[in-house]
């Protein structure tokens, strides 16, 4: 199931937050990603010392935790699934340098209505908190548009 979840993600390559998925179920999801160093934004953000911007922080906890758990949940519905995020909450607590692969877990708050809420936390390789917060969004079925 982890590969099909990963074969419906509606990104392109460049914008592709989803390396592995190492468990998914009803209550939530384990991925991870590795940040690479020739990824196009490390160039201006910051040009002396880059770090990865919050905003892809957060995109790639969105995408492991609620795009590929929505997905899953929706398995036995539709096949054609897109999640609007909907709102955020995050704390960032630690830099991410390019070539850093960071683990982000999610568990389910609630399912209900379409609209999936979740707790996520993203850490380091070295376990380490890098920020958690929780995500919100909205399950939409291409026949529901």
């Amino acid at each position: 199931m982890k590969k099909e979840i990963l074969a419906k993600l509606p990104y392109g390559k460049s914008f592709l937050f989803v390396d592995e998925l190492l468990h998914v179920d009803e209550n939530g999801v384990t991925g991870t990603y590795t940040y690479t160093e020739n990824l196009p934004f490390y160039e201006g953000h910051f040009k002396d010392r880059p770090v990865t911007p919050a905003v892809i922080l957060t995109e790639t906890m969105a995408q492991i935790g609620l795009v590929c758990l929505g997905i899953y949940l929706l398995k036995d519905i539709d096949q054609n699934v897109s999640v609007a995020m909907t709102s955020n909450a995050i704390d960032f607590l630690k830099p991410v340098y390019p070539g850093e692969q960071v683990t982000v877990t999610s568990e389910k708050v609630y399912f209900r209505f379409n609209k999936l809420s979740c707790k996520v936390k993203m850490e380091n390789a070295a376990g380490e908190m890098v920020c958690k917060g929780s995500i919100s969004g909205m399950l939409i079925s291409k026949g529901n548009e």
